[in-house]
């Protein structure tokens, strides 16, 4: 494999010093307040033009005020030099245009099914939500990223009405405790932090559970 597909891990990401970039799950993703929606259609061409020119796409989402920008290599599903490389030519393009980068904004949602037997249930929620088998894992994805991942966490058997589904939120390390002690304020509780700071379970005053985790303590995934 060549350099240009290894996929790199957390760690890797980080050692690369992208100051306006975050890794989250499989992808860099990176927010520049635009300030106005005519600075942001200046920055997606320019965007666009180095994107053809390095012949490496990103998926951008243009709104008034805000550019998001999420880079991945399609081919291995996850994130690679070539992303470094655009993330890069993505950020200067940003400064020449005075626009800066809001590295607290990005996150991304997932959703977690308990299931006591995932590969009988995974067939409906494909067809239902029309997703994809993940190339590199059991999850079920949107190509488009529109759609919230949808994974499978084995359980034991029981009965309803036992909570099914919970919400994991990836966010940028940095942020992970912020977020949780945000929550804790608001009314919630803290069930686990055995595994933090890979991820941390919480719970609202009902005991509805949700997770706030980052990519720390996880491996590259392989393609």
């Amino acid at each position: 494999m060549t350099d240009d597909r290894v996929i790199l891990d957390g760690a890797a990401v980080e050692a690369e010093g992208l100051t306006d970039w975050r890794l989250l799950f499989q992808a860099l993703h990176a927010r520049f307040r635009t300030g106005d929606f005519a600075t942001g259609l200046r920055l997606v061409q320019a965007v666009g033009e180095a994107a053809e020119e390095m012949d490496h796409h990103p998926d951008l989402d243009l709104r008034y005020g805000q550019l998001h920008v999420r880079l991945f290599s399609h081919d291995v599903f996850g994130v690679t030099r070539r992303d470094v490389r655009l993330a890069r030519r993505i950020s200067g393009l940003a400064a020449e245009l005075g626009v800066t980068a809001d590295v607290a904004a990005p996150q991304v949602l997932e959703i977690a099914l308990d299931a006591v037997d995932a590969a009988a249930v995974r067939p409906f929620w494909r067809a239902v939500l029309a997703l994809e088998d993940s190339p590199v894992d059991d999850e079920l994805i949107d190509r488009g990223g529109i759609l919230p991942t949808l994974w499978f966490q084995a359980t034991d058997p029981h009965e309803p009405p036992r909570q099914r589904f919970h919400l994991d939120i990836r966010v940028p390390p940095e942020q992970a405790e912020g977020r949780v002690r945000a929550a804790l304020e608001a009314g919630g509780t803290l069930v686990s932090d055995d595994r933090a700071p890979t991820f941390w379970v919480l719970a609202d005053p009902e005991g509805n559970r949700a997770c706030v985790t980052t990519w720390v303590g996880r491996g590259a995934p392989s393609a």
